[in-house]
């Protein structure tokens, strides 16, 4: 009865802000509003006052967009939360749609009619992202209007304030690379291509550049602030004055001019009245500030983000910190494996891993909100367990724990799906586990030419399951930061990837996986490192490789052998002991007991 009433309250809540919404465009003369869940900076994640989605439909994914209509309204998420969606928002409501199959632009083609006016926040959305949905209305002889301000906003009575946490210093003994040095570097690469500047919206190019970490956001080490970067390497930081102090603008030094938030516009409108030919990301940029700099007169090159390649690409520095971070972050999961057994709460075990964490030297904090599910939870990919709405966990069932952290020297992601005893595994699960396991070690081991791009290898990972009739709706692999954002471009892995190429000093994540809703979730998850391999004698190309930078055991219990090759075994069996000799030491009694056994090598079956 209670968990009725809950629902109850929170639906009419909805249909109270969704109501409140179309009086507000009414009285503003729209008929529709695009909502996403952004800010205006356009990452991944945001701080409580940019989540607007998340207060209208009660939607808490990280990506999500929202139409709101006079009398229809859509929610699209992309295949991450295809089941979480409905179980978080009111289905009465809002028609679910999922954001790559059935795009925002095809279902404005049919529901917008000739003559209305789709308002947006130009803070929320890039260029790119709001070409097709403008396609689409002026299409149906509507139109997209850009907003003063965001509607939302009015109706938020109990909104958070902005963040503005300090904003502190990298020390180089991490970065590896002053900022003085990468500001020339950057600089040089934008007179090359002919450019006088190139904005800077992305929080973890910011920090990169100029060797600065903040707090304005949960779970990575950001301040929320903007840059132009010249070509001759001077830079102008946009921030609030107060969230530096006397040591971080020392820091940064004189080449740097630190300016108000509000400044920017000021600062966009020289570059137009320069004739300024400025780089912006169209994919990744606020379409305020590209409409801003073409009205005051300057030339846009719509590119990639000049910190984004270099940021990606890490130096020795930053190689050795992230390889110290996984061997302290695989001590704290090896420890949390050894003594989880059944009986515990989903919260009460991502409490304790993150408690383990914790205790490591360096550690600031987790990466994301640990995935902590048992059973049925686990088919949802980013599912997170609430108290008083999760699941304990049983003898014979399936847990899958996705989690990460943040050190000084490294940042770090790491998924194991384990079988909790006593009992047997459902024979269908340990099936996909052994498929999935396969397509991660193909992935894991493959050796490609040079210039190769991670959408030509994410059939790699799902080959086994394909085989089987299986797949999964996510991707396969995303870069990782150091000691920033634990998902990072331009490299990816997936069906539809960015084409960027892989290029030695890469982070990025292999993490194939299988979800039976209402039964249960596997995914393997580890970080690699891209590196060289050697040319074959006869070979012609030059060629990389993954090392793989994550210590943890993947377990025995849900393997069958008899599915994997020689070489499968043999690769997870010298995985196993490489885990065991780097972590054993630091380990002692039942720990390293379990440890043992969790690395033994593989036998021919399960058992």
């Amino acid at each position: 009865m209670v968990v009725e009433e809950s629902l109850a309250t929170r639906a009419k809540t909805a249909a109270e802000r969704l109501d409140g919404l179309r009086a507000a465009l009414r009285a503003g003369g729209l008929d529709g509003f695009l909502v996403p869940m952004a800010d205006e900076h356009l990452g991944e994640y945001i701080p409580a006052s940019a989540k607007r989605l998340a207060w209208l439909t009660g939607f808490t994914g990280s990506a999500g967009l929202a139409i709101v209509l006079a009398e229809r309204a859509a929610l699209f998420v992309d295949g991450r939360y295809t089941t979480q969606a409905p179980q978080e928002v009111e289905g009465a409501l809002y028609q679910f749609r999922h954001l790559i199959d059935e795009p925002p632009a095809t279902w404005l083609k049919e529901a917008v009619k000739p003559g209305q006016a789709i308002g947006y926040d130009p803070w929320l959305h890039a260029p790119d992202g709001l070409k097709p949905i403008r396609q689409a209305i002026e299409k149906r002889g509507a139109k997209l209007v850009a907003v003063a301000a965001n509607p939302i906003d009015g109706l938020w009575t109990d909104r958070p304030l902005p963040p503005r946490k300090p904003i502190v210093a990298h020390p180089l003994d991490f970065a590896g690379e002053a900022q003085a040095d990468k500001r020339k570097r950057v600089g040089a690469e934008l007179a090359k291509q002919g450019l006088t500047a190139a904005v800077l919206t992305a929080a973890d190019s910011v920090a990169w550049l100029f060797n600065l970490r903040g707090a304005d956001v949960p779970n990575a080490p950001l301040p929320l602030a903007y840059a132009l970067i010249g070509a001759d390497g001077r830079a102008r930081l946009f921030a609030d004055p107060d969230q530096l102090s006397p040591a971080t603008r020392d820091h940064l030094g004189p080449e740097v001019a630190i300016e108000p938030r509000d400044a920017l516009g000021a600062a966009l409108d020289t570059l137009g009245k320069d004739r300024a030919t400025v780089r912006i990301d169209a994919a990744a940029t606020p379409s305020w500030i590209a409409q801003r700099l073409e009205a005051a007169g300057a030339t846009l090159d719509a590119g990639a983000d000049p910190c984004a390649k270099p940021k990606a690409i890490k130096n020795a520095t930053e190689i050795a910190g992230i390889k110290a971070a996984h061997r302290r972050d695989g001590l704290a999961l090896a420890q949390f494996l050894a003594t989880l057994t059944p009986g515990v709460e989903e919260t009460e075990a991502a409490r304790r891993l993150d408690g383990l964490r914790a205790g490591q030297e360096r550690f600031m904090g987790t990466s994301f909100p640990t995935i902590s599910a048992f059973g049925p939870n686990g088919a949802i990919v980013h599912y997170h367990a609430r108290p008083g709405a999760e699941s304990r966990l049983e003898a014979g069932g399936l847990y899958l724990v996705d989690s990460g952290g943040q050190y000084l020297d490294g940042t770090t992601d790491v998924t194991r799906t384990v079988f909790l005893e006593p009992g047997r595994p459902d024979p269908l699960a340990v099936g996909a586990f052994t498929r999935v396991l396969k397509g991660h070690i193909a992935l894991a081991s493959a050796v490609f030419p040079k210039g190769t791009a991670g959408i030509q290898l994410d059939a790699l990972a799902r080959r086994p399951l394909w085989e089987a009739g299986l797949d999964y709706d996510h991707g396969t692999g995303h870069g990782v930061g150091c000691y920033l954002s634990v998902h990072e471009g331009p490299q990816r892995i997936a069906k539809t990837g960015s084409g960027v190429a892989l290029e030695p000093g890469m982070v990025v994540s292999i993490e194939p996986g299988y979800y039976k809703p209402g039964a249960f979730g596997v995914r393997i998850e580890n970080l690699a490192l891209v590196v060289a391999r050697p040319r074959p004698p006869q070979g012609e190309r030059d060629l990389l490789g993954f090392e793989i930078l994550t210590l943890a055991p993947i377990d025995r219990a849900l393997i069958d052998a008899g599915l994997l090759n020689p070489r499968e075994r043999a690769w997870l069996d010298a995985y196993h002991r490489r885990i065991f000799e780097e972590l054993a030491p630091a380990l002692g009694g039942a720990d390293a007991a379990w440890l043992r056994r969790a690395c033994a090598p593989l036998g021919r079956s399960n058992a």
